[in-house]
């Protein structure tokens, strides 16, 4: 009998991220398949929760809500600051940028408005507030032991 996708397991995957309009975002069908455990946070848990109870072989085509993706787009993630803070940089709509966090983390930030004395810089993950499409192949579900890097069988 088949493992099913649950907690505990390690799943050996492919995806394709879609726009609505179909045009792919991401995809891993021409490369490498993505492999992730249940929990371990490199799959959104939205896009981790759909795939729970699928085994091996299965293959599903899903649509995203912005809640089960990148979320909706918040306004307070736009921030207004001096165009003076960004000394001699040509600034242009839609240009991204790095910033660092509080952590002094990076964050990219895209420039969403300028006038002569502020400059709007968007922090919403350039695909929030967007439904998605997700297409997925199971290739592999194995039981996951916590310990070091998953094994793959064959």
């Amino acid at each position: 009998m088949s493992l099913a996708i649950g907690p505990g397991t390690a799943v050996t995957l492919h995806f394709a991220l879609l726009l609505e309009d179909g045009s792919e975002v991401d995809s891993t069908f021409s490369r490498q398949p993505a492999v992730f455990v249940v929990g371990d946070g490199k799959l959104l848990p939205g896009v981790e929760s759909k795939l729970l109870g699928l085994v091996a072989g299965d293959q599903q085509e899903l649509v995203l809500a912005p809640e089960d993706a990148f979320g909706q787009r918040n306004p307070a993630n736009i921030q207004r600051l001096p165009r003076s803070q960004f000394g001699d940089i040509e600034l242009s709509e839609g240009l991204v940028m790095n910033f660092a966090d509080a952590a002094n983390a990076e964050l990219p930030g895209v420039i969403s408005a300028i006038d002569d004395e502020m400059v709007d810089v968007d922090f919403n993950h350039p695909l929030a507030g967007r439904t998605l499409g997700f297409k997925v192949e199971i290739i592999d579900v194995q039981p996951h032991s916590g310990e070091g890097e998953v094994q793959h069988a064959g």
